[in-house]
């Protein structure tokens, strides 16, 4: 007979993003009042799990948190406690340290997990259930770029900053007659880029799908001149690349489980652009971190209280080792060992490529 669940620990891994702090709130009120559990907390992901570092949530501590970006329990993206940075005689190794959590969780009497993250985050919750944890994870990323759930919460958030950047650089572009680049977060998947780039009328959008020509921006612009329209605007996700080159990286870090930083790509395309068509004033900004940052929009904060819910219920039922999906309107779940290293990126020929082609929209291809 199968161990009665009584206690579930919950932490967040990877960046931060808008919607975590709904996702906990919502597994905290459903936990303890539809299950009567108790619930913690473990602090910076993963390293509160090695640390046995915790905090006890209650239905009050998560009041009044679901608006509030960022998560109250922290996050890290460099703890991969199967290949962890320890100090043995002086010198810094790496070790699986799985089952010091483990064993953490035992003596906290932990009788299972909810673990809130991207890709990285889940392949340790899937690592976890391979050595026999109750896991249940719950997908988090802004790049929305999970295959196998419609959308993870995060993204919509994150293409309104986008939008409404864009919005903002209209009115600068148009009162100066400029060329306004606008640089988005999404690493290899274009989604920010494509979906903030139609609602917020760029003139084109650049994305790693579809690599792109320096020419074909340029003859977009012209165009645009000669039609009396003396600005435009692009936007460029990090991950973009001119035909033939690759993406531009901004810089490694060694100690991350994902060392390569995109950046860049918008202000070599506005140096390009100036060479190219000098009589035309070119402008770059990066939106960067506060893509991330802020509170969750409505679909969001709506989007992580579902995923929360549907978290916990997995849990109870019995169905771990799965992660928390979102097919279509309804919610659904998805085996671990299926969700790892299976991206989704923008289908070039796809429907939201067309309609943005449609209304004259440039890709640069």
């Amino acid at each position: 007979m199968a161990k009665k669940i009584k206690k579930i620990g919950i932490l967040t891994g990877g960046g931060d993003c808008p919607g975590l702090n709904a996702v906990i709130r919502a597994v905290t009120k459903t936990a303890i009042g539809q299950h009567g559990l108790e619930v913690i907390g473990y602090k910076f992901g993963y390293r509160g799990l090695f640390l046995n570092d915790f905090e006890v949530l209650t239905s009050k501590r998560v009041s009044g948190i679901q608006h509030i970006g960022g998560t109250i329990l922290y996050s890290s993206n460099k703890d991969n406690l199967f290949d962890y940075e320890v100090e043995e005689d002086g010198k810094t190794v790496k070790k699986d340290v799985s089952d010091v959590a483990v064993e953490n969780m035992k003596k906290e009497g932990v009788d299972a997990l909810i673990i809130i993250g991207g890709d990285g985050t889940l392949t340790s919750a899937r690592d976890f259930a391979r050595k026999g944890v109750k896991i249940i994870g719950v997908p988090k990323t802004i790049d929305n770029d999970l295959a196998v759930t419609d959308v993870t919460f995060g993204f919509n958030s994150a293409i309104n900053v986008a939008r409404d950047a864009l919005d903002r650089l209209h009115t600068t572009a148009e009162s100066h007659h400029r060329i306004m680049i606008l640089e988005v977060m999404g690493r290899n998947a274009g989604w920010i880029a494509l979906e903030s780039g139609i609602a917020g009328s760029a003139d084109v959008i650049l994305i790693p799908e579809i690599p792109f020509s320096l020419d074909k921006i340029v003859d977009k612009v012209n165009s645009r001149h000669q039609r009396g329209l003396l600005f435009s605007i692009i936007v460029v996700a990090e991950g973009a690349t001119f035909k033939d080159e690759d993406a531009v990286i901004q810089k490694i870090v060694a100690d991350s489980p994902d060392p390569i930083r995109l950046g860049g790509i918008g202000n070599l395309l506005a140096n390009r652009l100036e060479a190219k068509i000098p009589e035309h004033e070119v402008r770059n900004t990066v939106l960067g971190h506060l893509q991330r940052g802020g509170a969750p929009s409505t679909f969001d904060r709506i989007l992580s209280t579902r995923y929360g819910v549907t978290a916990v219920n997995l849990l109870m039922d019995g169905r771990t080792g799965n992660m928390v999906a979102l097919d279509g309107r309804h919610m659904t779940f998805v085996h671990l060992e299926n969700v790892i290293g299976r991206n989704k990126q923008v289908n070039p020929t796809g429907e939201l490529v067309q309609t943005a082609k449609s209304v004259g929209i440039s890709f640069g291809d």
